[in-house]
């Protein structure tokens, strides 16, 4: 399920909206609807849930790793393939919600993001260390695949008993990892779209990568 979700940005919310239901949000607006312009975008990826009520329980209890947001809470947005969605007080209202007026920082790095078992799909992270250790879950090892492209996956995968992702070579990384351009190139919208389907969810072998 490809989602993409909002959070109100406490910099522009000048009506304090946030937090608040969809009906009081409407009567502090003066019945002028949802403004896109002051959320956030917080996640956008593939996310194993089949419906919203699946997509609440997983971002409000466990999270996911790309996630750079609070837990989905009242007056998030949630953006499927059949429209937007505010989270109220009890389930979500489908309503008018332009993501081209969201904002989201602008030092976010476009990543591939490959999970076991899972198609790879195109995220954000943040270019700090931190953020990047957040995603694969632990310590980084950096491996250059020799073509313009860096994996970052835990360094410590197989010893806590990850579960096994993609075979590179004659050796198989553990837990989710990052393809990231080399030297932190930005991938162009076709190279994104080549490397989901090189790194397809078929557990194929790769010509061998090279540790930095």
């Amino acid at each position: 399920m490809q989602i993409q979700i909002f959070q109100i940005d406490g910099d522009y919310d000048e009506d304090s909206l946030k937090f608040r239901g969809l009906e009081q949000t409407m009567e502090l607006r003066g019945g002028a609807g949802i403004d896109s312009g002051i959320y956030e975008e917080v996640f956008r990826g593939d996310v194993n849930c089949r419906d919203l009520e699946e997509v609440y329980s997983l971002f409000n209890v466990g999270g996911h790793p790309l996630h750079r947001g609070h837990s989905l809470s009242i007056s998030d947005v949630v953006l499927t393939e059949n429209g937007a969605f505010f989270c109220d007080h009890w389930g979500f209202k489908k309503l008018d919600f332009d993501p081209e007026l969201a904002h989201k920082p602008d030092d976010l790095l476009r990543i591939v993001y490959v999970e076991p078992g899972r198609p790879p799909f195109v995220s954000e992270v943040g270019r700090d260390l931190l953020s990047m250790q957040k995603a694969v879950h632990g310590p980084l090892e950096v491996l250059n695949n020799q073509d313009g492209t860096v994996l970052l996956c835990n360094d410590e995968g197989k010893l806590i008993g990850m579960e096994g992702n993609r075979h590179v070579g004659d050796d198989v990384i553990a837990g989710p990892f990052i393809l990231v351009g080399d030297n932190g190139k930005a991938f162009a919208p076709s190279r994104m779209r080549k490397l989901t389907g090189i790194w397809s969810a078929s557990p194929s072998r790769r010509k061998s990568a090279k540790r930095k």
